[in-house]
């Protein structure tokens, strides 16, 4: 019981914090189209105990006043249009910088790739199966679509393709 307690108290603080927080909001909206993760999400909610823990919840008085607040603003169509553009806005923002945080990881992992010894630690990286059947398993986990843009964009700038394709030949060599 008291794990249930956990974890719906860790997703309450999440879920309000992302109300607050644009890239954390985007976050959690890629986080819901990861199938792996809503299969977690709803084997938690079928937990008997997180059920009793959310009936007792839903019974306390900050519960039903928000659930109160929550509908009258959604019944007002004006609060409603300026609760959903708020959104809006946020989700965007907080996607722009999931997109500029991807590139810049992108970025130094390309200037860290110029170092002898980590490009030879890549290449032995490259070289495990287990490796490359995780980064299989990643290239189609929602939040990893951030890296593969981030290098998209990196390619149509000339300099950087260049050095990507430098690498690729060393690597190559190397494999």
């Amino acid at each position: 019981q008291a794990d249930a307690m956990y974890d719906m108290g860790m997703g309450m603080a999440g879920l309000k914090q992302a109300m607050g927080d644009p890239t954390m909001l985007a976050q959690l909206m890629q986080d819901m189209g990861n199938p792996e993760m809503m299969a977690e999400a709803k084997k938690m909610m079928d937990n008997p105990e997180f059920q009793s823990q959310m009936k007792k919840m839903e019974k306390s008085g900050e519960y039903k006043d928000a659930l109160k607040k929550t509908k009258e603003n959604l019944d007002d169509p004006d609060t409603a249009a300026q609760m959903e553009a708020k959104m809006e806005a946020m989700l965007k923002r907080g996607q722009d910088n999931l997109k500029k945080g991807a590139g810049t990881v992108m970025e130094q992992a390309l200037e860290d790739m110029g170092s002898p010894e980590m490009m030879a630690e890549a290449v032995q990286m490259m070289k495990d199966p287990d490796f490359a059947a995780q980064m299989q398993k990643m290239a189609k986990d929602p939040s990893f679509q951030n890296y593969i843009g981030a290098m998209k964009d990196m390619l149509e700038d000339p300099e950087k393709k260049e050095k990507i394709q430098n690498m690729a030949k060393l690597m190559q060599a190397e494999l």
